[in-house]
Formats: C-alpha cells, structure tokens, sequence
C-alpha cells in the first residue's frame, strides 16, 4: 500500500474517508478473530451480549466455573477498552503521530502471542485464558475505532449494524405521498453504504477466520498481526523521525 495510503488510515488528523477505510479494515479483523476463535475455543468473543446472557443463565443454574469464566470475559473486554483509551489519550497529550497506532501495535501483539502459542495453551487446558485474551482484543479494537470515528463506527458486533442497516432501508421504503407538513423522510444513503460495507467485511473476515483456521490452525491469524502491524509503522515511525536527536 502506498504510504500516504497507511498514513491516512491512522493519522491523527481524521477525515470521514480515513474512518470509513479504517473501520471497514477492523471490521474485517474482527470478523476473522471472532469465527476462528469459534473454532478455537468454542466461543465466540466480540461482542459481550451473549456473555452477559450467559453470566445470568449460569448464575441462576449455580454453575459457578462457567460464571467466574464469563466475568473474565467481561472484564478482559472492559480491560481492553480501557487500554485503549490510556494509550490514545497518552499519545495525544504527547502530540504523537502514532496515538491511533499504539493500540494497534499492541492488538497486532498479541494477535501474534495467541497465533503462535494458541495451540499449546489449548493443549495445556488453558481455555478461559485464551477467551480472556481474545475478549481483550476485541475490546481494544473496538474502542480504537470508536475513539476515531467520535461513536459513529463499530467493528466488533454486528447487531448495532444490522438494527441501523433496517433503519435506513425503513426510511428508503417510506412513502412520503403529497403531505405539505413535517420534514421529509429521506435514507441516508452514503451511511447505508457504509453500514452495508462494515456488515460485508465483518462477513468476509468471518469466512476467512473459518476457513483459515480450518486450514492453518492458530496460525490463521498471523496474517492479521502482521496487517494491523502494517496499518501502525508509519506513525510509528513518523514519531521517530520527529523525534529530537
């Protein structure tokens, strides 16, 4: 990819097309990490609604391991974002070209850690660690976008996507007739394409962490780490260059 391409993408000057590219990337990332992690561990780890249903089910059956192995969950996904946000706001008192990038860098990480040492914590039992750390990503993934894009932009779960897609396909199909009071209603059709786009791409990384974990196992996901790694060298090394000697 060109430089001025990847610079855009996690710049810290943000452009509504810089959001969109980036965001439909991760979403990507996310489709992937979430369906090979099915595969992996048996759960799926990008969105907390059906953890949280799970912490209340278990609760109320008395099946303390599955609860206390849900809380972490939870609280490896709050952890993420959390971190997210300590790394971003640190580099943007700092003045870093790499704010965004920071978070990805660790992401990139520790996607890395899980693709290349996944199997044997599997092989040692070591479950609820591995579904710890996937939440994590996610959480930390989910907060980066969330923090470029001022809320308008999530990657990690699709129900806020497809409940907004009905939304504007709702106002698309709306009959407005010969009415003379009241606004208009007209879809938003450029946030259709873009809520359209996010769907297909968290999709097409889910068939592709399917596919790829069926084939390559953990390693499916190296090629993830190194993408995200891509995505955050040139601020880093902007930082670098900017940097007093």
């Amino acid at each position: 990819m060109p430089m001025h391409y990847l610079r855009a993408l996690t710049s810290p000057h943000r452009t509504e097309l810089g959001n969109r590219r980036l965001g439909r990337l991760l979403a990507f990332v996310a489709g992937a990490v979430n369906a090979g992690g099915f595969f992996a561990v048996g759960q799926y780890t990008s969105h907390m609604s059906g953890i949280v249903s799970a912490l209340a089910d278990n609760a109320a059956l008395g099946r303390l391991p599955l609860l206390l192995a849900g809380l972490a969950s939870l609280a490896a996904f709050f952890l993420g974002a959390a971190t997210s946000a300590i790394l971003i706001n640190w580099g943007r008192r700092r003045g870093a070209h790499s704010r965004y990038a920071l978070p990805l860098l660790l992401e990139a990480a520790l996607l890395l850690a899980f693709g290349l040492s996944g199997a044997r914590l599997a092989a040692l039992g070591h479950v609820g660690a591995t579904v710890a750390l996937l939440c994590f990503v996610m959480g930390l993934q989910n907060a980066i976008v969330t923090k470029v894009s001022r809320a308008e932009i999530r990657t990690t779960h699709v129900t806020g996507l497809v409940t907004d897609i009905g939304i504007e396909l709702g106002k698309l199909c709306y009959w407005n007739g010969a009415a003379t009071t009241g606004e208009r209603v007209v879809a938003d059709m450029a946030r259709l394409r873009l809520l359209g786009s996010l769907l297909a791409m968290f999709l097409a990384g889910g068939l592709a962490g399917a596919f790829g974990f069926q084939h390559l196992g953990f390693g499916a996901v190296v090629p993830l780490a190194l993408g995200l790694l891509t995505l955050a060298a040139v601020p880093l090394l902007d930082d670098r260059r900017a940097a007093p000697l």
